[in-house]
């Protein structure tokens, strides 16, 4: 179990601390060169900072480890042990805000960029902690905008990555910008892109952006009217943020009403399903389109496309993912062209030209239309996708903190991503009951044997937790994904599955035909 990687911002520079065996007898021995001038209480309070087990560090700690950092610096230099100089022109020391599989995506992502100096990531999880991806703190309130600010100008923080989209709504990006810290996430007002979808079409109805004809209604005989006139299928959503919940695409006029009775009525997502969007239903493939935006400029990310629907078949109802891949076959890169040109570029000026620029991610949900073959909006979301983060980030060969940092300067138009070739995909394991109720605290067992059935297999947590004994457990919907690179989107789908086949996890489920769509043949055949 691996601690800090850290280089710290003065100058001291320890790469080979990233690995996730970071910390052995050799290394700590390096550590204790550097601390020996620290005697007692004090020396050994450093030391034990930096040794394994304690990579979930709370504030406390990391405070008294700042001084210790500083008085290291200084006494390096006065002891003449000398310091790498090897540190290019602009490190950065990076924080993630977020706790899940997108989270663990893209301090994997950053950690390896060659600029990252740190990464830390609130709250985060016993996974992403014991993978050596960042440091994670555990209670850094992510929604106490000050508490966000001290922290990163105690630990000179030059980028803040926001990864969930309730902390963006509720403006932590607005606040870091005012506090002059670059902040990669959209203020509170371009979010509501995604947290309220009736502004959303209201906007796309405004700059000719394709998207399914709809009605908004706060009255639910008026939206059971309305369904009665449409027919069925139809979809009815609900109209601000629920967890990814707040969507039913409904097959017939009964489970429409019931939907709406479930929102305006129940109020089964509470102010989010206040107001309801009654939306025509689209026939075609879903797919999922990235671009990073700066505020005028948009960078188009590689193509992906997840799995919605938690049973085989796309059955059964709509969870947050139950796996991607990328690349996508249905986006071609002459569709690609088109989305950017019809969709994404009119959505980054109408939001400039309504005074509220975008900076960040715009996550565009599509529906390739089966009748036109041409693509329209389903959805917004201000933050990357979960899973679909993690198939991008794993093909990532640029320098995530770098580009990044151009996002939040307006400098994308100088920008180009490298990708690696071949294909991605991740498969989620989710505890059973999922999307509906289930039990947490289920062991789960042989993560480190199903990394290890090839080299580009990666274990994104999403929703675990240690026990008493050292055990990851289970303690969300959606668990963990396994992600896997391949020359095409076959290898990388075999490795994927057998490194589930590994893991024993029996109050665990998964989807076998992840990238059926890519590949119309057999799923894949489960071991014995």
């Amino acid at each position: 179990m691996a601690c800090i990687a850290y280089h710290v911002r003065t100058g001291m520079n320890f790469p080979q601390y990233r690995s996730a065996n970071a910390f052995s007898e050799n290394r700590l021995r390096l550590f204790e060169n550097r601390a020996v001038l620290f005697s007692g209480d004090r020396r050994q309070s450093f030391l034990q900072s930096f040794s394994v087990g304690k990579c979930r560090l709370s504030l406390s700690s990391l405070r008294s480890s700042a001084g210790a950092l500083k008085s290291i610096k200084e006494n390096s230099e006065r002891s003449g042990f000398g310091l790498d100089e090897r540190v290019p022109e602009e490190r950065v020391v990076v924080l993630v805000i977020g706790g899940g599989g997108r989270e663990h995506a893209l301090c994997y992502a950053l950690q390896r960029s060659h600029s990252c100096d740190a990464v830390f990531c609130a709250p985060g999880n016993a996974g992403i902690a014991n993978s050596g991806n960042a440091t994670c703190i555990s209670d850094l309130d992510i929604l106490d905008s000050s508490a966000v600010i001290s922290f990163c100008r105690q630990w000179g923080v030059g980028l803040v990555v926001v990864g969930p989209e309730a902390p963006l709504v509720a403006g932590l990006s607005n606040d870091l910008v005012q506090a002059g810290i670059p902040t990669f996430g959209p203020s509170s007002e371009a979010a509501a892109l995604e947290g309220s979808k009736d502004f959303m079409k209201k906007l796309c109805d405004k700059y000719g952006v394709p998207t399914a004809k709809y009605r908004t209604f706060t009255n639910p005989a008026d939206a059971k009217q309305y369904i009665q006139d449409q027919g069925a299928p139809i979809v009815v959503k609900a109209d601000g943020l629920a967890a990814g919940k707040g969507v039913v695409v409904a097959m017939t006029l009964e489970e429409a009403y019931e939907a709406v009775d479930l929102m305006l009525v129940k109020g089964l997502f509470g102010s989010a399903g206040c107001r309801v969007i009654i939306e025509e239903f689209l026939e075609g493939e879903e797919a999922s389109f990235f671009a990073l935006v700066d505020g005028q400029n948009a960078l188009p990310l590689e193509s992906a496309q997840d799995h919605k629907r938690v049973g085989d078949g796309d059955t059964g109802p709509n969870t947050g993912g139950m796996g991607a891949y990328s690349p996508a076959p249905i986006l071609t890169r002459e569709l690609q062209s088109v989305v950017m040109k019809t969709i994404i570029l009119p959505t980054v000026k109408g939001m400039a030209a309504e005074g509220c620029k975008f900076v960040g991610v715009l996550y565009a949900g599509l529906m390739i239309e089966k009748k036109s073959g041409l693509p329209k909006l389903i959805e917004y979301n201000v933050r990357f996708g979960d899973p679909e983060c993690q198939v991008l980030m794993v093909r990532l060969e640029s320098d995530l903190a770098q580009v990044l940092l151009a996002a939040c300067r307006g400098e994308l138009g100088q920008v180009s991503l490298n990708w690696s070739p071949g294909s991605a995909m991740v498969v989620v394991m989710a505890s059973q009951g999922y999307p509906g109720a289930y039990k947490k605290g289920s062991v789960i067992r042989n993560l480190e044997e199903a990394e290890l059935v090839a080299p580009t297999v990666k274990i994104f947590h999403a929703g675990t937790a240690l026990d008493s004994d050292g055990n990851f457990i289970a303690v969300g919907g959606r668990v963990i994904g396994i992600t896997a690179k391949g020359k095409d989107i076959e290898e990388a789908r075999d490795r994927a599955y057998q490194a589930v086949e590994e893991i024993n996890w029996p109050e665990g489920f998964f989807r076998q035909d992840i990238g059926w769509r890519a590949l119309p043949h057999q799923p894949f055949a489960k071991k014995g």
